[in-house]
């Protein structure tokens, strides 16, 4: 039996395609519209509200609580000060990711950290003998991501906060129309964006107050297929698509480190031990065998393939999550692991893990593609990521 998040009741109302998935044991909106065309218009040009609920959430306390966090993730959790949020993976002793997310520092003992996967148990073999208290708070707390480059003036019209000063990646503790509130200026589409944690049960009147500030603004609510476009074009990692967490990898090719990843800048050498820190100091000082990067494919050779069919191109609306060969000739150096076409940078775009040395930026390469019912290989070339990246995000 699927649950539902705390804001079910506004997103059900507003479902007009009944596209549902699942997340995390939840229902949540794949998209709202029959189409999600509109949902990721308002992402990158207007504002769009997203349940992000179904994120897994732990209220870490006590004064051993940063040296718990300290001694799991690569970060350096010394230096993150009151209000600032941290993205961060966390490894085996291998050095192998076992999941992502942020942490947010509350208070000066008060910390939340967020995953995609169920992190209870590692987070408690890792306290063992420090003071600190761990509390899963997932079902308590609603989540919010409103994103898009017209956010801001949502935010600074609805709540009681200076929300014009509020930097990259710190928070606020605020309120909404008397709805208490925390606003960190996180996100995952690669904008200007925000995120808002509340109690479960101010659910309803956190989301009648966005909507109601929003309205002038063009807000409107977006799902996950409008999302999926938008991480992509961003560069943006996900487990179990671009990556399999150590603990659940069958076998040692499934899983990756941070510096395989291109998080090498989330990975701090030279703070005290923390699990993973030997194996990965050992895997800097040699070459990498494997790297994630962008791929852009070339329009012109797509279109080439289809034409030989007497075809246009036909390419998903939707953002791709499935393994496709990546080849230098006809040798197969690596896969695309999701994709899209972009309709903001009018590209056809893939993230992808390429053996060395062909992951250098500028390296051309072919990606399998199925024209007609046929394996074709369309050229294309590594690219930098994010593909996508305002000034705005950051500014």
């Amino acid at each position: 039996m699927l649950k539902t998040t705390p804001f079910h009741p506004r997103t059900a109302a507003l479902m007009e395609a009944h596209a549902w998935r699942r997340w995390a044991g939840y229902a949540v909106a794949s998209g709202y519209e029959m189409s999600h065309d509109r949902e990721y218009a308002a992402i990158r040009n207007a504002a769009a509200l997203i349940d992000v609920s179904p994120l897994y959430k732990y209220a870490i306390t006590g004064p051993d609580a940063e040296r718990l966090l300290d001694r799991m993730v690569t970060r350096d959790v010394t230096k993150c000060k009151l209000n600032q949020v941290m993205y961060t993976p966390w490894c085996d002793a291998h050095g192998k990711v076992v999941d992502d997310g942020t942490i947010s520092r509350l208070e000066e003992q008060s910390f939340r950290l967020t995953s995609a996967e169920p992190n209870l148990r590692w987070l408690h073999q890792n306290a063992a003998g420090l003071n600190v208290q761990i509390r899963d708070v997932s079902a308590t707390i609603a989540a919010l991501s409103l994103q898009g480059p017209l956010s801001r003036s949502i935010l600074e019209r609805a709540a009681n906060a200076d929300i014009a000063h509020l930097k990259y990646f710190r928070l606020v503790q605020t309120t909404i129309d008397g709805v208490p509130v925390t606003i960190s200026r996180t996100g995952y589409t690669g904008d200007l964006g925000y995120e808002l944690w509340a109690d479960a049960g101010q659910a309803l009147p956190l989301w009648d107050a966005l909507v109601r500030h929003g309205k002038p603004y063009g807000i409107a609510p977006a799902g996950i297929w409008a999302l999926d476009l938008a991480r992509v074009e961003a560069g943006l990692i996900m487990l179990d698509v671009d990556y399999v967490s150590a603990h659940h990898a069958v076998i040692e090719d499934q899983k990756s480190s941070p510096l395989e990843l291109g998080l090498e800048w989330t990975v701090s050498f030279d703070k005290g031990p923390y699990v993973g820190k030997r194996a990965l100091l050992k895997e800097r000082g040699g070459d990498p065998a494997w790297r994630f990067v962008g791929i852009d494919i070339d329009w012109d050779s797509l279109e080439r393939l289809y034409n030989t069919m007497g075809l246009a191109p036909q390419l998903p609306t939707t953002a791709w999550r499935t393994s496709t060969p990546l080849y230098v000739g006809d040798m197969q150096v690596g896969y695309a692991s999701s994709g899209c076409w972009s309709p903001l940078l009018k590209k056809y775009l893939a993230l992808a893990h390429v053996q060395a040395p062909h992951f250098r930026n500028g390296t051309a390469l072919s990606m399998e593609v199925t024209v007609e019912h046929r394996r074709k290989r369309a050229l294309g070339h590594v690219t930098p990521t994010p593909f996508f990246n305002p000034d705005r995000k950051r500014a």
